[in-house]
């Protein structure tokens, strides 16, 4: 067997396992950045997208029967998937659904987390798995869902939900549960006001990740119940999960720190960028030397569609005009002539010309950055032109009045904040 099946919780019941995953969000927390686009569309870490990290999990897994629930603006999402998954070998059982709104049921779109679940049934059925991961398509982390499952079965649970502890102060975001000494879920508050902390440890609190796992016939059931219910909302976080518990099934949460792939110290690494200021400090956190999201790990690879692009190339080095980047990634297609980078994420195909700074910032794919421009604690969108001359990032009144700034003063800009009709529509 090989190396990297051993490292690999891979047996039998991830084998006749089937992943939702749910990718139809807008994430509005990210203003303008999610315009044209859906939140696990959204590029991350130089090369990848926020969906590759579920979709590779899933993989190394040993899970690949997969569906995508799309729904807004999910061209670039779907684009992606065809382009950069289609590997997976459809006559060995392998495949990615990319499973649009359709009104399969009736003529309504997705409904919420539970519905869109709900109206995929018919599709699901085909497969006849004996368990179904759930999994939200917006998050960056490193899991071996393997053992998630595995926790399940020896628990002979209904369904067990992905957990992970979050300081006190910022989980009234997410789905806030308290536990017995069996790991079994006594009680579940979906982004409560004011949220149970942990027994023991006021300032931290148990937190869903969004990851779930049922049997199979437990989620149908519940599913045609909770469409039934015209007083739901459709929700897994607001409805399922807290019917369940109350109903004493048996709900469990395994703790991320159990699963979790390459933990590097003592808190594995987990990440929701659904806000300008979280998705650039995540960013930037991948600049440092030793990064908590180890990308060059050959055990676990992240996949995605790998564009055939020349090396980063870097000219010029006279005293005032040397191509130079430091403390920084740079992708393929690059060129950085006559210009300096610091502690800076470059997307692959950015060009920046002569006698420009960048600093502190995240350059998606295909930017020209013209002479003479400084840009400092930036987000550039894909496509952008900034034009010769340009400062961004150094006043934040004057950024304020032609981008948008974040409020721990990070300058998003896009090209149609620079009046450049990358998405013109008529």
């Amino acid at each position: 067997m090989p190396l990297t099946e051993k490292l690999r919780f891979v047996s039998s019941i991830t084998k006749s396992t089937y992943a939702m995953i749910l990718a139809g969000g807008r994430g509005t927390r990210l203003h303008q950045l999610t315009d044209w686009r859906a939140k696990p569309a959204v590029p991350f870490g130089g090369k990848f997208r926020i969906i590759d990290f579920v979709l590779s999990n899933c993989v190394n897994s040993g899970i690949r029967r997969i569906g995508v629930a799309t729904q807004y603006k999910s061209h670039s999402l779907i684009q992606h998937i065809q382009r950069g998954w289609s590997f997976l070998n459809g006559q060995f059982g392998e495949f990615i659904d990319v499973l649009p709104a359709q009104q399969r049921i009736e003529e309504m779109w997705y409904r919420g987390t539970a519905d869109a679940v709900f109206q995929n049934l018919d599709i699901m059925r085909t497969t006849n798995p004996d368990y179904v991961l759930l999994l939200a398509g917006d998050h960056v982390y490193k899991m071996d869902y393997g053992k998630l499952l595995a926790f399940h079965v020896e628990k002979q649970a209904d369904m067990t939900v992905a957990c992970i502890e979050v300081p006190i102060k910022d989980a009234s975001g997410f789905g806030v549960m308290g536990v017995n000494m069996e790991s079994r879920v006594v009680n579940f508050n979906e982004k409560p006001d004011h949220p149970t902390p942990i027994p023991g440890n006021p300032d931290l609190a148990l937190a869903s990740m969004g990851v779930y796992v049922f049997n199979t016939r437990f989620l149908y059931e519940q599913l045609v119940r909770d469409a039934d219910d015209k007083n739901s909302s459709h929700d897994f976080g607001k409805d399922i999960i807290p019917h369940l518990v109350s109903a004493h099934y048996r709900v469990f949460a395994q703790s991320f720190e159990d699963s979790c792939v390459n933990l590097n110290g003592e808190v594995p690494y987990w990440r929701d960028v659904g806000t300008i200021d979280a998705y650039w400090e995540a960013n930037m956190e991948l600049t440092k030397v030793t990064p908590a999201l180890n990308m060059y790990d050959q055990e676990w690879p992240i996949w995605t569609y790998q564009e055939q692009l020349p090396p980063a190339k870097f000219v010029f080095d006279d005293s005032t005009r040397r191509g130079m980047a430091v403390d920084s990634l740079v992708s393929g297609g690059c060129i950085i002539s006559g210009a300096h980078v610091r502690n800076s994420l470059l997307f692959s195909n950015v060009h920046i010309h002569s006698y420009s700074n960048v600093e502190d910032s995240v350059i998606l794919p295909n930017v020209k950055v013209s002479r003479n421009v400084t840009l400092k604690r930036v987000v550039v969108d894909k496509n952008c032109v900034i034009p010769e001359g340009l400062t961004a990032g150094v006043n934040r009144e004057e950024d304020a009045r032609r981008f948008f700034v974040s409020n721990n003063g990070i300058t998003l800009i896009t090209p149609d904040m620079l009046g450049q009709e990358v998405h013109r529509v008529r």
